[in-house]
């Protein structure tokens, strides 16, 4: 297994659209367990493949406090069932130390294949359905910043590019 860079607000590969995958190979296997890591890693409770510049419709999901709540969506497929919106606080592995409320659906239908490549539907509510709406974005190439005003957009590039720059200075080499 491998830790994957993340991509970070504004990459452009961020805005790339996603294929269908054609098949769960083990290739697929391999990069479901990477992402799986990467995200863990990153202390995160979803990635999708764009954020990790895999440009295919997957997604891994765990919202439990103990790792024991791993989900893998494969071509996934998300419908609406109610029409009102409700907020939430959101944040992202590809926007770090940003978090602002969302407004969406509370209640989706998922349609996809799991880690195995086996179909299921599942109706769910609540955190998980903002989750998967949120990740599905980032499979259509929309971050969860490009619902807030332009205002806050541009404070979350300053803040995602000040983020970065103080990770680079503690990667740094001391120089004896």
């Amino acid at each position: 297994m491998a830790l994957l860079p993340i991509l970070s607000y504004p990459d452009p590969r961020l805005r790339t659209i996603a294929q269908p995958v054609k098949e769960v190979n083990d290739d697929i296997k391999t990069l479901i367990k990477d992402m799986f890591e990467t995200m863990y890693d990153a202390k995160g409770i979803g990635l999708a493949a764009s954020q990790v510049d895999r440009h295919i419709q997957l997604i891994v999901m765990d919202l439990s406090d103990d790792k024991s709540g791993a989900r893998v969506f494969i071509n996934p497929k998300v419908t609406p069932l109610v029409e009102e919106k409700q907020p939430y606080e959101e944040g992202c592995l590809s926007v770090p130390e940003v978090y602002d409320e969302v407004e969406r659906p509370n209640k989706v239908r998922i349609e996809a294949l799991d880690g195995k490549g086996k179909p299921f539907v599942e109706e769910v509510e609540g955190l998980l359905a903002v989750c998967i709406q949120h990740e599905m974005d980032h499979l259509n190439g929309v971050i969860f910043v490009d619902y807030l005003s332009r205002l806050k957009q541009s404070r979350a590039r300053d803040k995602v590019r000040k983020v970065l720059k103080q990770r680079d200075k503690h990667l740094e080499p001391v120089k004896a």
